[in-house]
């Protein structure tokens, strides 16, 4: 009988590991995710305004006026004046003819002489603060191009000026 017990726990034994289903292999831990770097949009194109065409810009402002009789910048018109001097200065390649003009009051000789002194006046400032001699005309036009043509005193303050005018 022993030899019957000792048969049947072997068979259960037998029975029982080939019942039980073999492992499965172990697979490799799956590789950690790793998220695509994150492409910052590109930024706008900067799109670069000529200050010159810039109507927010001092440099806008082309016209110098004057009181009657007068050749002198007044301090109003400085800060203009001093702002294409730089721009003058920082862009060698540029050039300006200042026009110089007068009202209608006095001779033709007389207004082109000041227009002319005006003109001159505005060249000598541009080239105070930094633009070159070379970069710069100077004409008179006198009473011959006037903004406006009433015969008053509003109309007079408009045509005493200097127009700096980019070539």
């Amino acid at each position: 009988m022993k030899k019957l017990v000792i048969s049947f726990v072997l068979v259960n034994l037998l029975a029982a590991c080939a019942s039980e289903k073999p492992k499965a292999p172990v697979a490799p831990a799956p590789a950690p995710v790793v998220a695509a770097p994150e492409v910052a949009p590109a930024p706008a194109p900067v799109v670069e305004v000529d200050p010159l065409n810039d109507p927010a810009n001092i440099l806008a402002k082309r016209s110098v006026y004057y009181p009657f009789d007068v050749s002198a910048v007044q301090d109003a018109d400085k800060p203009a004046v001093a702002a294409h001097a730089k721009y003058l200065s920082e862009h060698a390649d540029r050039k300006v003819r200042v026009e110089g003009n007068a009202d209608e009051r006095g001779s033709n000789e007389y207004n082109l002489a000041l227009g002319q002194r005006r003109a001159d006046g505005v060249k000598k400032m541009l080239e105070l603060g930094g633009a070159k001699a070379s970069q710069i005309e100077t004409a008179s036009y006198g009473e011959e191009k006037p903004l406006c043509k009433d015969h008053n005193e509003s109309c007079w303050s408009q045509n005493r000026r200097s127009d700096i005018k980019y070539q």
